[in-house]
């Protein structure tokens, strides 16, 4: 009975984590991969999905035995998580789309109070900081900051290019500080794809879901690979990238261009709104600490 308990509630915290993963892809300028750090299962959920694209899958594929190649996935994971990210996305693309038209500010505020905190909290998990370390660090900052300043263009619809903008976006969500979002953005696609979750247009979706399933099984085994052989410099650059991506999230801009605010009633609401973002960072971690 304590065990069937336990894996309730850690089938339930599974989804929970995978809602605010889909919560904030769903946003241009924050990766769901960023969440997936907070929450603490980055590097346990780049593991399960790398299963995908391991000779020991397909060989047993090839061999006819498939039902010995699907039992190799960890299912109960993916499938929490997975369900958590797709409920967010049915449940909250229209109300996120109503708030950054609406009160663009707020949002960008709580979000900032995430991955700024975030940057800090993840940023100890490396032991010792050397002089490569930082190199890899600025390398990450530099890339984040270049891709985030890029300007949107005009693409086609056709089923190809739909593809590869799954492809691309979802390996930018599961990069913490590259938002899937904001390259769908870029590609001129965030608002058509956001159109086809809200009109349930379900051949535009598979489309985009066939790109991101090999997009995320091949770039999985990438950074899968990066964990196993240089894992403190993989930790570095992706906290780069988190410290990059602030330059898209800053809630104060004329224009694209970042501004200082005044602090007005109004500046102290959105500040209030970041505190709150990074109060609830700290609160996660210290949960899993506390349960480490």
């Amino acid at each position: 009975m304590a065990l069937m308990i336990q894996k309730t509630r850690r089938t339930i915290g599974l989804v929970l984590r995978g809602f605010c993963m889909g919560a904030a892809d769903i946003v241009p300028g924050v990766s769901g991969g960023t969440m997936a750090f907070i929450l603490g299962i980055y590097e346990e959920l780049i593991d399960a999905i790398r299963i995908f694209g391991r000779r020991e899958f397909w060989s047993e594929i090839f061999k006819g035995k498939i039902h010995r190649a699907i039992a190799l996935p960890r299912w109960g994971f993916l499938i929490s998580v997975g369900g958590g990210i797709l409920f967010a996305a049915a449940v909250l693309a229209g109300p996120l789309e109503h708030a950054l038209e609406t009160s663009p500010q707020m949002v960008w505020s709580f979000f900032f109070g995430l991955v700024a905190a975030s940057v800090i909290l993840v940023g100890k998990r490396i032991q010792k900081w050397t002089v490569p370390k930082m190199i890899t660090l600025l390398i990450g900052v530099g890339v984040a900051y270049a891709i985030v300043g890029l300007v949107p263009v005009a693409t086609p619809n056709e089923p190809w290019f739909l593809v590869l903008c799954g492809a691309i976006a979802i390996c930018a969500m599961i990069l913490p500080g590259i938002s899937g979002a904001f390259l769908l953005v870029i590609l001129g696609k965030y608002e058509f794809i956001l159109s086809a979750v809200n009109n349930r247009d379900i051949v535009s979706i598979a489309y985009i879901g066939i790109g991101a399933v090999v997009g995320l099984i091949l770039f999985s085994q990438v950074l899968g690979w990066l964990f196993a052989k240089y894992h403190d410099r993989t930790i570095a650059l992706l906290t780069g990238l988190m410290i990059g991506s602030l330059r898209k999230i800053w809630p104060w801009k004329e224009g694209d261009i970042n501004t200082i605010p005044t602090l007005d009633s109004a500046a102290w609401e959105f500040i209030g709104f970041m505190l709150v973002g990074c109060v609830l960072v700290v609160a996660i971690e210290m949960i899993a600490t506390r349960k480490r």
